[in-house]
């Protein structure tokens, strides 16, 4: 029987993964929602949002991808319990990361946000610069992506901590571990960087709680998931002066309303969720190895740990 990999995404960026999968695995019929051919022949699916009634719709579905780096948009209630779920871990992701992360913290360090302020209002005031030996950032997850952008920031001679519900070690980081230690490593945060991934457990992690535990003026560094941030804790703490300045990329919803009060905000710098992107070549070329992969019996790389939900 012929082999199906049916594509549910960006049809521009399908048409990129097309013509890798013709140049490597021409064995595989490669096809793009919703041209599913025979529902029957379709073993992988690399989607976004995967379709309705998938178990019944795909009844010989072996793997499913996600398109992007997280699976929080999946309801993992309605996909089969044995089905593997695989999100995309690739090089053009982290890069992407990496810069973005690396150009707010840098902004935070130097002040631009103040810069930009005094710029509208007409003043040349320098403001002190400080060595980044000085400034003490921290990042909220040690995923991939986590320990990618704290070698950067290591490599440019920031104070780095690390934080995750599991024990990491990582070169140059002071890393911490679990709710418990999770006090100390806020006390030691000038910038804060959140990188966690979206599960029952995070939603709402970035609180009034949270905040009050960094030092006063902290920055934040946001590039996790909307529903990470209480939106009401955080204009307060903004407000007060407990958050100094903040960089987001991610908002819930997506994209605001006009009239939301982070679009004007004096503090806030926002971004359309675009601090990284999965590159298309790049992307196909990781699926592959994890075809290659699958079918050889080995471990798939980003393989979802369902009780963690991620």
């Amino acid at each position: 029987m012929k082999t199906t990999f049916l594509y549910k995404s960006d049809p521009v960026r399908g048409r990129q993964w097309a013509e890798v999968f013709s140049r490597h695995r021409p064995d595989i019929d490669f096809r793009i929602w919703p041209d599913i051919g025979d529902a029957a022949q379709v073993r992988f699916l690399a989607a976004w949002v995967p379709p309705d009634d998938i178990a019944e719709r795909f009844p010989n579905l072996e793997v499913l991808f996600s398109s992007g780096a997280g699976v929080d948009q999946f309801d993992f209630a309605a996909l089969p319990p044995e089905l593997p779920v695989v999100r995309m871990v690739e090089p053009g992701i982290v890069r992407g990361m990496v810069e973005y992360v690396t150009h707010a913290v840098l902004g935070l360090h130097r002040d631009m946000p103040q810069y930009r302020r005094q710029q509208n209002e007409g003043q040349w005031q320098p403001l002190p610069v400080r060595p980044a030996a000085e400034r003490r950032v921290g990042v909220l997850g040690l995923g991939s992506l986590g320990q990618a952008v704290l070698a950067q920031l290591v490599a440019l001679g920031f104070d780095c901590a690390g934080w995750s519900r599991s024990r990491h070690e990582v070169d140059g980081v002071q890393c911490h571990a679990g709710a418990d230690e999770l006090p100390a490593f806020l006390a030691r945060t000038d910038i804060l960087v959140c990188l966690l991934p979206l599960t029952d457990s995070t939603r709402g992690f970035l609180d009034a709680k949270l905040v009050s535990m960094l030092p006063m003026g902290a920055g934040l560094v946001h590039v996790g998931r909307g529903p990470h941030l209480v939106e009401a804790d955080f204009l307060d703490a903004l407000a007060s002066g407990q958050i100094g300045d903040a960089v987001l990329d991610v908002t819930d919803p997506e994209p605001l309303p006009p009239a939301h009060a982070f679009w004007r905000h004096p503090r806030i710098q926002l971004t359309p969720h675009i601090a990284s992107m999965t590159q298309p070549l790049s992307a196909a070329e990781a699926v592959l190895d994890n075809l290659r992969r699958f079918e050889a019996g080995e471990p798939m790389v980003g393989r979802v740990d369902r009780a963690k939900g991620y």
